[in-house]
């Protein structure tokens, strides 16, 4: 028996003026054939639980290639032909495909990335066993539903449930092989258009949502609940929240009841409909607030310029603002410049500089210029920018920021890197050799994602609405391919 194991990973901004292409991919994850298998071995990556479950099942494994690339624009239809005839040309010979997909890919050809790959791959072999494993993120849509056999979401944001479920939706269509199960998918979805920074899966209305799928998942039958956020800078018509549930058809009545379970989630994410848009507040008040805390780690999220949902992470409102302010004994993580990294590489440790920081990058789909911010600091350190994850989210995976500097401004140090990376392990801290947990305030270019390495941390997390174009702030997109009517976007659409 041969095994196909794969992963191609991406989360588009159809609204970052970022270029998703080859090099991108190769920035943060880009490996083939044997060096794929070497790189997600021993990681807590989906590729790596199926690469044991077909290992366990004594079959060839076949890994024609892990790709991921930091969420951005779409991706360039050379590199999607690229990834995906990859894919494409391994599946000849397999008797099963294992993929680790995202569910909001765009590409200049395909609004629906996954939906196309797995259209092409079921055209090309119509009765290959397909598990799909796909990110909480995901704008799930009819095409990636009739193309694979079994698939199933991340029930945690941040996202450290992986590997458990790629487990899960391989052990299914493993078993479908062997004839002891037959899945069945069954979904619904309302129109929501709901927000990143509302979909924590700590928090309500997420987290009542997850309880409820979990508690689905215990029925006889229901082999997968999966309850997908969805991601609203997606602009594309199937962007949005859904719910899916995976049947085994062989259980009566099992099919008939997975309708009614995504149904009846479906309509619990409507009925929360307005806890799952983001509330925000003027910058100054919450720089205000944190300004009068007491106790760190007080963790600062500016999230709108948050590269893990496709920003260019070099806005400096934010930042300017705490500076500003005066707050004092700060870490920011992270500054996207590579000028400015190299200037400094060029001065050495202890050099005061000059620099023009950040705002390098114009972004017309909000109308924002990039705007650097021009300051005088002293270069405290210098790195590689390289680290391995050791918090429970991406763990064993080998972060890449690029050659990356440390920049102190009075009381506020900022980590600048060469390459796009959000901050969700301590990792991007000790690699300057500052260790954040004495740190007064940790400002983070991040949005949930945080919570995997610096949760237990923050004695206070704030919210600082700068700008960027992983805004909340709906008014300042104008979207144009999203079907409508859809909340919030149409305050008076109605469900079902």
């Amino acid at each position: 028996m041969k095994i196909l194991c794969a992963t191609f990973k991406h989360e588009t901004n159809t609204f970052s003026p970022i270029v998703t292409d080859l090099a991108r991919f190769r920035a943060w994850g880009l490996h083939f054939d044997a060096d794929a298998r070497r790189a997600m071995e021993g990681t807590a990556m989906p590729q790596a639980a199926y690469m044991k479950l077909a290992q366990e099942r004594g079959a060839e494994v076949v890994t024609p290639v892990a790709a991921e690339a930091m969420p951005a624009g779409p991706v360039t239809a050379d590199a999607y032909e690229r990834l995906a005839d990859a894919i494409l040309e391994a599946a000849e010979g397999c008797d099963a495909a294992l993929l680790d997909l995202h569910g909001a890919m765009v590409s200049e050809s395909a609004d629906d990335g996954e939906g196309e790959l797995l259209r092409r791959l079921r055209a090309a072999h119509p009765d290959l066993p397909i598990a799909v494993t796909l990110d909480l993120h995901c704008n799930l849509t009819q095409t990636m539903v009739d193309n694979c056999t079994a698939l199933i979401g991340y029930k945690t944001y941040p996202h450290i449930d992986m590997y458990e479920v790629a487990e899960q939706v391989g052990r299914i269509v493993l078993d479908a092989m062997e004839g002891t199960v037959e899945p069945v998918m069954r979904w619904a979805r309302p129109p929501l258009l709901s927000q990143t920074l509302r979909q924590g899966t700590d928090d309500a209305p997420m987290a009542g949502l997850i309880a409820e799928a979990r508690r689905l998942e215990g029925d006889v039958g229901i082999l997968a609940a999966t309850v997908f956020g969805g991601f609203p800078l997606a602009d594309i018509e199937d962007a949005g929240t859904s719910a899916i549930l995976v049947a085994d058809a062989k259980t009566d009545g099992a099919v008939e009841r997975a309708q009614a379970g995504a149904n009846a989630l479906a309509e619990a994410a409507w009925a929360a409909r307005a806890d799952f848009i983001y509330q925000g507040r003027p910058i100054g008040e919450a720089v205000a607030e944190a300004s009068r805390l007491n106790h760190g780690p007080i963790v600062l999220l500016d999230h709108a310029d948050n590269c893990g949902s496709g920003a260019t992470q070099d806005v400096m409102t934010a930042i300017q603002a705490v500076v500003r302010a005066g707050l004092d004994d700060v870490a920011v993580a992270t500054v996207w410049d590579p000028q400015a990294v190299a200037a400094m590489g060029a001065a050495g440790v202890g050099a005061e500089l000059t620099l023009d920081l950040g705002g390098k990058t114009d972004m017309p789909s909000i109308g924002l210029e990039g705007r650097p911010m021009r300051t005088t600091g002293v270069v405290e350190a210098l790195s590689d920018g390289r680290f391995q994850v050791e918090g429970p989210m991406y763990t064993g995976i080998t972060v890449d920021c690029g050659p990356s500097a440390l920049f102190r401004i009075g009381g506020v140090r900022l980590i600048v890197t060469s390459h796009h990376h959000e901050p969700w392990d301590l990792g991007v801290f000790r690699m300057m050799g500052l260790a954040p947990e004495t740190i007064r305030y940790l400002m983070l270019k991040s949005r949930i994602h945080y919570r995997a390495g610096f949760g237990d941390l923050a004695r206070h997390t704030l919210t600082l609405d700068g700008e960027g174009v992983t805004t909340s702030d709906n008014a300042l997109l104008r979207f144009e391919k999203v079907r409508r009517p859809i909340y919030p976007l149409d305050p008076d659409a109605a469900f079902p």
